[in-house]
């Protein structure tokens, strides 16, 4: 399996295309021995527990206002810092360390999503 094809455990590309910046993230935090950030940056069990709980209070719930909410519970796990190293490795050109941030939380909301309806915890309708 190529670089590009790569995914974390449970994920399917149905949401997020692209998991690269993520693995890239990873490897930078253990070059740093930033242990404490690498794991804040994998999936809990309380963040399928927070995907259930929203699920069984609101019913139905779109996949924009999921992934968007769940982006922003991410947000505080990520050190801007290394995210924008990782972008900058990954596609060639520097962005902002803020917007690197949200896009690194954003793979890890889509991903939570796609291992919560993989193992049966969220079912997504068209």
């Amino acid at each position: 399996m190529s670089e590009e094809e790569r995914m974390p455990f449970f994920a399917d590309g149905s949401i997020i295309g692209d998991y690269k910046p993520l693995f890239i993230y990873w490897r930078i935090l253990r070059e740093k021995g930033r242990n404490d950030l690498l794991d804040k940056a994998f999936l809990k069990r309380e963040d399928f527990e927070l995907v259930n709980r929203l699920v069984e209070e609101r019913g139905r719930i779109s996949l924009r206002e999921l992934i968007d909410e769940l982006t922003e519970r991410f947000m505080d796990r990520v050190d801007p810092d290394i995210a924008m190293k990782a972008f900058t490795e990954v596609y060639g050109v520097s962005i902002d360390r803020e917007y690197a941030r949200r896009r690194i939380a954003y793979i890890l909301a889509g991903w939570l999503i796609e291992a919560s309806k993989n193992t049966g915890i969220l079912k997504i309708s068209k």
